[in-house]
């Protein structure tokens, strides 16, 4: 009697081990094809990283504008506020008189030197604005700056072209490729037509009204370049002017962002998703 119940005991036993040892296989199985499974999804989503580059050239891109606050900018409050997540500029003549000098929402965050800014706009019909950068703020003319600036109008005349706020005026048009020389005499010798007229013209983009169709009526995205002493305007992903600055005594290398609200007229300008990148 004995002797048989330790028989089934042994072979009850064996039956566990054996049971036991298949669970343990199967386990490491199912944890070897997982593995596999996760170096295949790694594979995949690197692949997918090649082929989406406007996901990898957002990289280092800060947002500079919370969409809800005014934090970090500096305007005039009659004429800047913050609606449905957009920096919204106004002038109305009713509840915000028309300005006698453009004014400025001014980034107080910093002043970048070399830099990628990116920034989507709408701008009513008849309006004017621009970003300014590497600017200065004006003496004794509360929130105007003086400095580069990529020009954005309603009509798109000018929408893409570098302009020097307060300085050199016009420093490219739109669809073109310029240098500027070394300055030698006076400021007004240089200027005509609010054009700096001494700027070399090296090269072209395209055509000026070809360039103008690609600009959309609603919402566009700005994007600026600054790398040393050259200054790139794009919008909408198609660069619009180029500007290489060897004029060392009025060029500058560092300075404050701002947004325009241009004088004397009745406009709105939005701008949102405004992403800085030092370089």
């Amino acid at each position: 009697m004995t002797q048989q119940i330790s028989f089934h005991s042994n072979k009850n036993d064996m039956k566990i081990l054996k049971r036991s040892a298949h669970k343990r296989y199967m386990h490491w199985l199912i944890a070897f094809a997982m593995l596999i499974m996760a170096g295949g999804c790694q594979s995949s989503n690197g692949q997918a990283e090649k082929e989406n580059p406007k996901e990898q050239n957002e990289d280092g891109f800060v947002q500079i504008f919370d969409g809800k606050t005014l934090n970090n900018w500096d305007g005039k409050p009659d004429y800047w506020r913050v609606e449905n997540g957009n920096l919204v500029g106004e002038e109305t003549a009713v509840t915000s008189p028309l300005l006698k000098a453009n004014t400025f929402m001014i980034w107080k965050g910093g002043q970048p030197g070399d830099f990628e800014l990116k920034a989507e706009y709408r701008i009513s019909k008849n309006g004017n604005s621009g970003v300014n950068y590497r600017s200065d703020e004006v003496k004794d003319v509360p929130f105007a700056l003086k400095g580069y600036q990529i020009d954005i109008d309603g009509q798109n005349n000018y929408t893409g072209q570098n302009y020097e706020e307060r300085k050199r005026t016009t420093l490219a048009y739109r669809g073109q490729i310029v240098t500027i020389p070394e300055f030698t005499g006076t400021m007004e010798s240089h200027m005509a037509n609010n054009a700096w007229k001494s700027a070399q013209i090296r090269g072209s983009l395209g055509n000026s009204d070809s360039l103008k169709s690609k600009i959309k009526e609603d919402w566009n995205e700005l994007h600026i370049i600054a790398k040393g002493n050259h200054l790139q305007h794009y919008i909408n992903g198609v660069l619009m002017s180029d500007v290489t600055d060897d004029d060392t005594v009025n060029r500058k290398s560092s300075g404050l962002l701002g947004l325009q609200l241009h004088a004397g007229m009745v406009m709105k300008v939005e701008y949102r998703n405004i992403r800085l990148k030092n370089l």
